[in-house]
């Protein structure tokens, strides 16, 4: 499968496309709206980062507990009672002068809840196409998400500046429910991928087998650092220009719908794992031209070349999915998914943490440096080799 055509052509991947943008966008608004709220309401680097991206780290409960679910319950109804949960969630922070702990201890259910949402949705995924139409598929859903968050943060930087962050949260609330409708009448009800109850005594045998492997560790830890580092880097994006920040994050997504394109679709199977080094050391690179302060169209410039570099993540997906039997493959793509949205918190933190001594712009630079010291570490375990065979299904 190399056409968007046959692609679009397979049941169900339609609606699956469209429930993903609804969400990404509905993310987005939020996100920049609730990001902009508790910036305003305390000054803080740190707190506005965390709200924005710190119920990530929740999403390491789901991966240790709960990620069994993700090939263990019917995908509609999973996916449809998880839009529902973000929707109220969002609903829940736009009430007025709502105390931060509180509006925390939303976002840590909505994190721990989520880490199932990537392993169901991915898991599904490739359950609709044959396995020689995940990467053009996949891609495409990154694209969406690329095009979906230029849409999302932009159009959420005009509602704060029109309305207010908390209108601007119910918002997303609404998009969020659209999208669970959306789940309901576009997918078929079908049966879980494996067998048995999701129970944490699964999931640690699913993390256990798929951690076992070291070409797989390799691949996991390739997806999640790297990245984590440089999600810190946007998380300061708020406190470094708190009036521009809706056009950074809009012109970072657009660098990865960029890159998704090419490797997607353009990029021979021959030069993918050529490739692989290099974008990765691109989503970082870039960053280290904040240390001297670049003017906003430099800074623009830098951020969108960067994210380029996160399509390395579909190489390395592509990868983990050559390296993992099948009933195994929505634990993965689940795992793979709540590991990176936990590294991404932890790079939020991190980089909030130094923000608060040395500036956003000194953060972002001290970030890069450490995803590409990581990145060098980590390429010897991914050179390319021969060809990849996954273990036999237990």
């Amino acid at each position: 499968m190399r056409t968007y055509r046959e692609l679009f052509a397979t049941k169900e991947f339609a609606p699956l496309f469209a429930t993903s943008t609804l969400q990404v966008v509905a993310w987005s608004i939020g996100n920049l709206a609730l990001g902009t709220l508790v910036f305003e309401a305390t000054g803080s680097p740190l707190l506005s980062a965390l709200a924005m991206f710190g119920p990530l780290l929740a999403q390491v409960v789901g991966a240790t507990l709960l990620m069994s679910a993700a090939d263990r319950l019917p995908p509609r109804m999973a996916l449809s009672g998880l839009a529902l949960v973000f929707g109220v969630g969002m609903a829940l922070q736009a009430i007025p002068d709502l105390p931060i702990t509180v509006r925390f201890a939303i976002l840590i259910v909505i994190g721990v809840v989520a880490s199932v949402g990537g392993g169901v949705r991915l898991g599904l995924l490739n359950e609709i196409l044959p396995r020689d139409g995940f990467l053009i598929g996949r891609s495409v859903l990154n694209m969406t998400v690329g095009a979906s968050q230029i849409t999302g943060f932009a159009a959420g930087g005009l509602l704060v500046a029109l309305l207010t962050p908390t209108q601007t949260l119910l918002i997303s609330a609404a998009l969020e429910l659209l999208a669970a409708l959306v789940v309901l009448l576009g997918l078929s009800k079908r049966p879980p991928r494996a067998s048995g109850r999701p129970t944490v005594a699964q999931t640690w045998r699913g993390n256990s087998r798929l951690w076992a492997s070291r070409p797989r560790r390799y691949v996991f830890l390739a997806l999640w650092v790297p990245n984590g580092l440089i999600v810190g880097c946007e998380s300061l994006y708020v406190s470094y220009d708190p009036s521009s920040a809706g056009i950074l994050f809009a012109f970072a997504a657009f660098g990865m719908l960029i890159g998704d394109t090419l490797v997607g679709r353009f990029i021979p199977a021959g030069w993918r794992q050529r490739l692989g080094a290099p974008m990765r050391l691109l989503l970082a690179v870039p960053y280290l031209v904040f240390f001297f302060d670049p003017p906003f169209g430099v800074a623009v410039a830098a951020v969108t070349l960067a994210s380029i570099g996160y399509s390395a993540s579909l190489l390395l997906q592509e990868r983990l999915m050559a390296l993992t039997p099948d009933d195994l493959s929505g634990h993965a793509l689940g795992l793979n998914g709540s590991g990176m949205m936990v590294l991404q918190g932890v790079g939020a933190a991190v980089a909030g943490s130094v923000a608060q001594f040395t500036g956003p712009a000194v953060a972002m630079t001290v970030m890069a440096v450490a995803s590409v010291a990581v990145t060098l570490a980590l390429a010897p375990g991914l050179r390319p080799g021969p060809a990849l065979e996954p273990e036999v299904a237990a």
